[in-house]
């Protein structure tokens, strides 16, 4: 039987052992089972032992990073031989030492969660930024916690983007809620003309301008492209766009928008360009309505980025 296991990254003090507690000892998640809860660091924050007790979770601690092995986590499985794995990492050790170690037989790591304080993000970024960027090179899910609303959030995000394409960024305020704001920002600046769009901007650029395509009639864009225009692909033009993975390899689907060109038959199929256009909103067929259309204005032949895919983060 497999033993989910869940990882989780950040400093001291940035809310991990909160973040464990409020999953932990939350009914609707542990529903019984039993989870071993491997804690590695001493943080302000402690676990109880009525908490645990309650939720059927057995603690145990590994203090030095070198007995970190896959042979002390077979030990500790024999023990208590739990349904779930939790593991509360140490913010000193690298990353490295987990994603190099061979997990016992069964254990599966199915999601890793890094926690950042918010108001210190900004100095760690300026000055620890090789020890942050490890913190989250893992990751699949990083909680900014203690944000409001002066947190240089594009700045952040960009970073976090730069090493970790994949990873879902939740912004939480002080009092515990998720900032659907921060949520829902934009990676660009849309009020600008001319939009020179990054790989990890593609996907909210692409919903936001089906959302409300009015707001990009007579814009610019660039962006990097995989082309749509198979031999049997009647209409002028092609389709410039990206694979793009919500949550899983099965939601993967290709994101284009319908482009207008008089050089498309020098443009293959499946290649990748860099392409500027000029988006008009306007009827057509593909769309059975209005919707935006771009019109080709330079294409240059690119290579093909290092993740081919984009993501909805």
């Amino acid at each position: 039987m497999e033993v989910p296991v869940y990882l989780f990254t950040g400093f001291m003090d940035s809310g991990k052992t909160t973040l464990i507690k409020d999953t932990l000892f939350d009914s609707s998640f542990n529903e019984g089972n039993k989870t071993l809860l491997i804690v590695c660091e001493d943080g302000d924050e402690e676990y109880t032992h009525d908490e645990c007790y309650k939720n059927n979770v057995v603690l145990a601690e590994i203090e030095n990073e070198e007995d970190f092995t896959k042979e002390k986590l077979e030990e500790l499985y024999r023990q208590y031989m739990p349904d779930n794995v939790f593991i509360e990492y140490n913010g000193t050790w690298e990353i490295a030492t987990f994603n190099d170690l061979e997990l016992p037989e069964d254990w599966v790591l199915v999601q890793v969660l890094t926690t950042i304080e918010g108001p210190t993000f900004e100095m760690y970024l300026n000055n620890m930024a090789t020890m942050l960027m490890d913190q989250i090179f893992l990751s699949d899910v990083i909680i900014i916690n203690r944000s409001n609303d002066e947190l240089p959030k594009r700045k952040f995000r960009a970073a976090i983007k730069a090493n970790n394409k994949k990873a879902q960024i939740v912004y939480e305020r002080e009092d515990g809620s998720i900032d659907e704001n921060a949520m829902n920002e934009l990676p660009y600046d849309k009020s600008a003309d001319f939009l020179d769009l990054e790989d990890s901007d593609y996907a909210a650029f692409y919903m936001d301008v089906m959302d409300n395509p009015k707001d990009y009639d007579g814009k610019e864009i660039k962006f990097r492209a995989l082309v749509y225009r198979p031999d049997n692909y009647k209409r002028p033009g092609f389709v410039p766009g990206r694979f793009a993975m919500t949550c899983c390899v099965e939601d993967i689907q290709f994101l284009g928008l319908v482009c207008k060109s008089e050089r498309a038959s020098e443009v293959k199929h499946k290649s990748w360009i860099d392409i500027t256009a000029k988006v008009k909103y306007e009827f057509n067929k593909d769309y059975s309505g209005k919707g935006p259309v771009l019109y080709e204005e330079k294409i240059e032949p690119a290579d093909k980025p290092e993740d081919e895919l984009v993501y909805f983060t």
